[in-house]
């Protein structure tokens, strides 16, 4: 009997071992660490003493250290090199910049054929905001394997935060040096993120009231064009404001400051939100600049995909997307006035969450287009998106801003419990059970090869919904294969257009491409009264072209409309709201700032000059069709009694920086056209892409954009999310959906070149 005995003894004994070690291993695996962390992770971390908030930031400002660098080379007539840069201090230290340029031969071709203007070569010159730094000026391409991603463009760090009161006039104590601005003796007084920090260990501790601050200690960057009175806030632009920093906090700073977040740092953009293009004038370009760029600033520089640093981030919202991409930060407040956020969360692997119109303020802000512009959100999950939108929400107020008039909109469509309530149980095995998707077709026809990839990664993903107990439904276009196992819509938005915009916009109908008209139905004058009545009714075809892809997109040019005054009046009224004394209105902010190209030059000078008539076309068309679009989509939804419809974010991958852009397609922009609520959640990757090529023109004085016809095998894969869209005050049916697919899928994987950094926690 003792042998027997002695075997389960040691049996038992492995048993005990085994549980042991499991366990041991369990803890192991929930201790905390900063990659990948979520809002969760550092509440728990904090609470079982495992780490501080102070070594949290600390550990966020080593990772910028290491990889919020420059990526990007210039592009220089002959590819010689350049002499050795600094630019601004980030992090502790003053980031450098390649000596290597790329000769312009190896980014377009045929250029010993160009005839045109003399190109904007790649060229290292001192800023306007500070002449002790430098930064890149003209063409530039993204570096292969950079390992930066220069997604920060300032970190919110004692000394270096602002231009205006940097080093001694940022100091904590003692008498403000003459030399500094006047206004520094108040900004000094604001703790940086580190002494933020520390003082919320010291009150706190290991016990912080979560309940009352969702976001303790949740480090956090903001688009730069957002205001935070503890930062330089200048939309990315490179301008001498006689003080950088704003006297207030934005409505968003403030609000999630209060929530317990670290405003942590600014994320680079496409300047001003992309600068709203040029409205054209008597400024006239004279050096042309070739290429792809995402986003990019005269003071930040450009920003860099972390899967593939040769690539675009998308834009305008690049950093926003990157830094939570690269694990730099948590979360980050990106804006939408297009596909500003989407974007930037499609090609770098992130969740974007954006609101209703009027629900989250723009006040203290830098705008494009006031009628759609919209703060939104990214994160690394659904869960910490939800959680930063629920944060934003005043107790008293809800989310009423009286800074910005839209947010009156949010009295009728937000709720005043928790957005939390609709995340998906993890746990459900059919948590989708009894809803109905709609899959939106048109926003996945293949326009080209390059569109390919991401479509049909769409429509891979569409089984996963039904897995998880969707019924799903799609509508039909005359461009994209109809899918036999999935029943089609009863009414489409074919229908829900022709019902709608014969009525409220007749005009589209006249649109006229290349001078001639843009839809034709046979037999019928589409521009008549009996057509368009017929049309409304179901009893003329309607134009197979005039979809809600078409719709989402800009009307052609029309050079009887006065269109280019959003743009001029939301920076003249932020100019006049900041009250600089030497930045004040259009013409002090050209006479004071220096742009990262001559185009950017231009195109600002023309703003500046522009003629502004207020009997613009352009705010016309956009409100009129708000209402139609968000008509039509409610109406597609009503009649096939949907919950929810689908589309990707964008069909198109990252371009190589500084290489061809694909040719102009509509894309699928619908939540910023509409103001309704939308979630892109990350949907996989692809390591097949479609690049455009560069072509000469005919007369050789340009370079143009040419589909790809044929695919490019990628060592690192790219990411693109799926989006899930409804109508206006659907945050939670829209959450609902998206978590569930998000936990059923987990496709978020970080980017391999920017793990931990030496001695991370």
């Amino acid at each position: 009997m003792i042998m027997p005995m002695l075997v389960r003894s040691l049996g038992h004994l492995c048993f005990l071992t085994t549980l042991v070690f499991a366990a041991s291993s369990a803890h192991a695996a929930e201790k905390f660490k900063l990659e990948e962390a979520s809002i969760d992770s550092i509440h728990a971390g904090i609470r079982s003493g495992e780490v501080t908030c102070t070594q949290i930031v600390e550990n966020y400002v080593k990772r910028a250290r290491a990889y919020n660098g420059t990526c990007a080379a210039l592009v220089t007539k002959d590819g010689g090199s350049v002499s050795t840069a600094k630019g601004q201090v980030r992090g502790g230290a003053p980031i450098t910049f390649p000596t290597k340029t790329v000769a312009i031969s190896k980014v377009v071709p045929d250029f010993d054929k160009y005839k045109g203007l003399t190109p904007d070569y790649g060229r290292m010159e001192a800023t306007m905001s500070d002449p002790s730094v430098q930064q890149q000026y003209g063409m530039v391409v993204g570096m292969p394997n950079a390992k930066q991603v220069n997604a920060l463009e300032t970190l919110n760090l004692r000394g270096e935060r602002s231009v205006s009161c940097k080093a001694e006039c940022d100091a904590a104590t003692g008498p403000l040096p003459a030399s500094c601005p006047a206004a520094c003796d108040a900004f000094r007084k604001n703790p940086d993120a580190l002494e933020y920090a520390a003082s919320l260990d010291a009150k706190y501790g290991k016990n912080p009231d979560t309940k009352a601050m969702p976001l303790y200690c949740t480090p956090m960057s903001f688009k730069a064009v957002f205001d935070a009175k503890d930062m330089r806030s200048i939309g990315g632009g490179d301008v001498n404001y006689a003080m950088d920093a704003p006297p207030v906090d934005g409505t968003m700073a403030e609000r999630l400051r209060k929530a317990g977040a670290i405003i942590y740092a600014k994320a680079h953009n496409s300047e001003y939100n992309g600068g709203s293009g040029d409205p054209s004038g008597d400024a006239k370009l004279e050096h042309p600049q070739f290429g792809a760029g995402g986003s990019r600033e005269s003071w930040g520089g450009q920003t860099c995909n972390p899967y593939d640093t040769t690539r675009e981030t998308g834009g305008s919202s690049g950093g926003s997307g990157v830094s939570v991409a690269a694990n730099l930060v948590v979360c980050s407040i990106c804006e939408t006035t297009g596909g500003s956020c989407r974007n930037p969360a499609n090609f770098n692997g992130v969740v974007n969450l954006v609101a209703t119109k009027g629900m989250t303020s723009f006040g203290g802000g830098i705008g494009a287009n006031p009628f759609q512009d919209r703060p939104g959100i990214n994160c690394r999950s659904v869960k910490d998106a939800v959680t930063v939108l629920d944060a934003f929400r005043d107790p008293i107020s809800n989310f009423f801003d009286p800074r910005d008039p839209y947010t009156a909109l949010s009295t009728m469509t937000a709720l005043k419990t928790p957005y939390a309530a609709a995340l998906s149980d993890p746990s459900a095995k059919k948590p989708l059970a009894g809803m109905r998707i709609g899959i939106v077709r048109e926003f996945m026809v293949k326009h080209s090869m390059g569109d390919a990839p991401v479509s049909d990664g769409i429509n891979r993903e569409i089984k996963v919904l039904k897995e998880l107990g969707a019924e799903i439904f799609e509508t039909i276009d005359p461009e994209y294969q109809d899918d036999p196992s999935i029943p089609n819509l009863a009414f489409g938005y074919q229908e829900a257009l022709a019902e709608t915009v014969p009525f409220h916009m007749p005009e589209v109908l006249s649109w006229k491409k290349d001078g001639k008209p843009e839809f034709k139905v046979d037999g019928w004058d589409v521009t008549s009264r009996d057509y368009l009545v017929s049309a409304s009714v179901h009893k003329a075809p309607w134009p197979k072209n005039l979809d809600i892809e078409r719709m989402v997109g800009n009307p052609p040019a029309n050079p009887d409309d006065i269109t280019g005054y959003t743009f001029a009046y939301d920076m003249a009224k932020y100019l006049m709201l900041r009250g600089d004394s030497r930045v004040y209105d259009w013409a002090t902010l050209n006479a004071n700032a220096k742009y990262f190209s001559d185009a950017r030059r231009v195109a600002m000078k023309n703003w500046e000059n522009k003629a502004m008539d207020i009997r613009t076309g352009a705010v016309d068309f956009t409100m009129k069709r708000r209402y139609v679009l968000q008509m039509a989509t409610l109406k597609v939804m009503a009649q096939n009694k949907l919950d929810v419809l689908v589309t990707p974010s964008d069909r198109k991958m990252a371009n190589r920086i500084g290489y061809a852009s694909n040719p102009t397609r509509w894309g699928a922009g619908h939540g910023a056209a509409m103001g309704t609520p939308e979630v892109f959640v990350p949907a996989g990757f692809t390591d097949t892409v479609y690049d455009p090529t560069y072509a000469l023109s005919a007369d050789g004085t340009k370079y143009e954009g040419v589909d790809a016809s044929k695919a490019t095998k990628l060592s690192s894969p790219l990411p693109f999310t799926i989006g899930f869209f409804a109508g206006p005050g659907s945050e939670s049916v829209v959450i609902k959906v998206a978590s569930a697919y998000e936990a059923a899928t987990k496709h978020r994987k970080p980017p391999k070149d920017f793990g931990p950094v030496k001695g991370e926690i």
